[in-house]
C-alpha cells in the first residue's frame, strides 16, 4: 500500500486547484489534487507540506484531515489521505511542469480524475450535519432569521456553495403512505428552492426519481441492486453497519454511507453498539465518505470527525434543527 497525501488548496474566490498528471505517469492527463507519496518518517501533513513545496512552490502553515481513501488499481495499491491547507503562503506555480487550473468543487469533472478521487471531491462537497426527519414545520429550516414565510423570496436564498455547507435532510416516514411521503417532500421543496439539493427520501427510489431528490438505502437494497439507481447530480446514500455493506455501498457508487449505532440508542436498545474505536477502524477501509449514526448529535462532530468521519447523523439530537 503506497501512501499518499493530497492537498485541497482553495483561494479567495471558493476555487479549488487542480494538476494534471504528465505524460508517462500513472494515470497519466487526469486532473488530480496536488500532492505525493509519502518518504519514510513523514507524517502526512510533512509530506503534503514538502510536496507543495515542490511542486507548487507554496509554503503550507496549516492542514486539516478531510477522508483518508484506500483504493486498489490494476497496477497498484494507494491510501490517498487528503487534507483541506486552511493557511498556505505564497503563489502556486507549476514547478515541475504539470498544467494547473483552478475550479470550484460544484465543476469538478470526476470522469476526468483518478477514480480514488472521487470521494474527496463527495467529502468536499456534503456537508458535517444529516439530519434524518419527519415532515418537518413550516417555515422550515433554511429561512434567514427574521423572515416570516411571507417574506421569503428567491432571492433571498443562500448561493449553492453557502447551502450545501450547512445540512443534508432525509426525509423518514415509516409509517405513513407513499402519497404522503411524496406530499410532504413536494411541500418542502416548494417553501424551499435550495432543498433540491440537500434533500433525500427513504428507500424509494422511484419516488426519488420523480421528485428529482436523493435516496438513503436500506442495506438490504445493495443485494438487490446492480448499479447506482440515481444520476450523479442527485445524492445516492447507503445505511450500512459492518464492513461488507460499506464495501457493496462503494461498488455501487454510491456518494457517501452512514454507519451505525456508533452508541446505544432508545430507537434500538437492543443493537449492539461499534463504539468509536470499532467505527474509526471501519471508517479506516471504507471508499466514501461516512457519517457517524446512532447515539450521536451535533457536540459529536469533532470526536466523529477525530474518527475519520464525513460528520454526524441524527434523529432525537436535531430536533431543534427541523
Amino acid at each position: 500500500m503506497i501512501e499518499v497525501a493530497a492537498g485541497v488548496v482553495g483561494d479567495a474566490q471558493g476555487r479549488v486547484l487542480l494538476m494534471q498528471r504528465l505524460p508517462g505517469k500513472h494515470l497519466a492527463g487526469l486532473w488530480e489534487f496536488p500532492g505525493g507519496k509519502l518518504e519514510p518518517n513523514e507524517t502526512v501533513a510533512q509530506a503534503l507540506a514538502r510536496e507543495l513545496r515542490e511542486e507548487l512552490g507554496i509554503e503550507v502553515l496549516a492542514s486539516a484531515p478531510l477522508i483518508s481513501i484506500p483504493w486498489r488499481y490494476p497496477e497498484k495499491s494507494v491510501r490517498l489521505h487528503a487534507l483541506r491547507v486552511t493557511q498556505w503562503h505564497g503563489e502556486p506555480r507549476a514547478r515541475e511542469g504539470h498544467p494547473l487550473r483552478w475550479t470550484h468543487v460544484w465543476d469538478m469533472d470526476v470522469a476526468a480524475m483518478p477514480a480514488a478521487d472521487a470521494p474527496i471531491v463527495a467529502a468536499l462537497r456534503l456537508p458535517a450535519r444529516y439530519v434524518i426527519t419527519g415532515a418537518p414545520r413550516y417555515p422550515g429550516p433554511l429561512f434567514r432569521q427574521g423572515q416570516g414565510k411571507n417574506e421569503a423570496s428567491a432571492s433571498r436564498w443562500a448561493d449553492k456553495e453557502e447551502v450545501m455547507a450547512g445540512t443534508l435532510y432525509q426525509l423518514r416516514m415509516p409509517d405513513a403512505s407513499r402519497e404522503d411521503v411524496r406530499c410532504a417532500a413536494a411541500a418542502w421543496l416548494a417553501g424551499e428552492p435550495s432543498m433540491h439539493g440537500r434533500l433525500l427520501v427513504n428507500h424509494d427510489i422511484g419516488l426519488a426519481r420523480e421528485l428529482g431528490v436523493g435516496v438513503q438505502l436500506r442495506a438490504a437494497q445493495l443485494r438487490e441492486l446492480r448499479e447506482r439507481p440515481l444520476p450523479p447530480a442527485s445524492w445516492v446514500g447507503v445505511s450500512c453497519h459492518d464492513a461488507e455493506e460499506l464495501g457493496l455501498a462503494a461498488r455501487l457508487g454510491a456518494d457517501f454511507a452512514t454507519l451505525s449505532p456508533v452508541r446505544t440508542t432508545a430507537s434500538h436498545p437492543g443493537a449492539r453498539s461499534l463504539g468509536w474505536k470499532r467505527f474509526a477502524g471501519l471508517v479506516a477501509d471504507a471508499r466514501l465518505p461516512v457519517y457517524a449514526l446512532g447515539g450521536v448529535g451535533p457536540a459529536d462532530l469533532e470526536r466523529a470527525r477525530d474518527a475519520g468521519a464525513q460528520g454526524v447523523a441524527g434523529i432525537r439530537a436535531f430536533r431543534d434543527v427541523v
